[in-house]
C-alpha cells in the first residue's frame, strides 16, 4: 500500500472521483449564480478561503458580501476539461472558468484558471481553498 499522499492511480476509482468532483464543481457554480449564501456555503468547509490578486478572503467575508447583495454572479462556466488529482480524501481540481460578476454596481467579466482543494468529509466533497489566476489573453 502506498503512502497516504500517493495519488489514486488512473482507473475506475479515479474516474468515479473525477466525475463526482466535476459534478460538485458544476453544482457549486450554479449555487454561485443563484446568489444564495446558504447554497454557496454548502460547498465550503468552515475554513474555506479564496486567494486572488487582492489577497486572501475568508468564507465569512465572501458570504457576507454575497448576503449584502454587493457581489452577485450572473454566469459561471467551466470551459476546460478539469485536471483532477486525488490523494485519498483530498483532491485538487483545476479548470478554466469564465464568469460574470457585479460588484459595487460594476460589471466584471473574468476568464480565470481556478484551483480548488477539496476534502472528503462524511462522504461529501467540501472545498477548503480556492485560488484564481487570470487567464492570459489569446495571442
Amino acid at each position: 500500500m502506498g503512502d497516504s499522499a500517493d495519488p489514486i492511480p488512473r482507473g475506475p476509482e479515479h474516474d468515479a472521483v473525477h466525475r463526482q468532483l466535476t459534478t460538485v464543481a458544476n453544482d457549486w457554480a450554479a449555487a454561485i449564480v443563484s446568489n444564495d449564501p446558504a447554497r454557496i456555503a454548502s460547498f465550503m468547509a468552515d475554513e474555506w478561503a479564496i486567494v486572488s490578486e487582492t489577497g486572501v478572503t475568508t468564507r465569512e467575508q465572501f458570504l457576507a458580501v454575497v448576503e449584502s447583495g454587493e457581489l452577485t454572479h450572473s454566469a459561471m462556466d467551466l470551459i476546460s476539461r478539469p485536471r483532477v488529482q486525488v490523494h485519498r480524501d483530498t483532491a485538487v481540481f483545476t479548470a478554466r472558468v469564465t464568469n460574470t460578476a457585479h460588484f459595487g454596481g460594476r460589471r466584471f467579466d473574468a476568464d480565470e484558471w481556478t484551483t480548488d482543494v477539496f476534502v472528503r468529509r462524511d462522504g461529501r466533497w467540501l472545498c477548503v481553498l480556492s485560488h484564481i489566476t487570470a487567464a492570459a489573453p489569446a495571442p
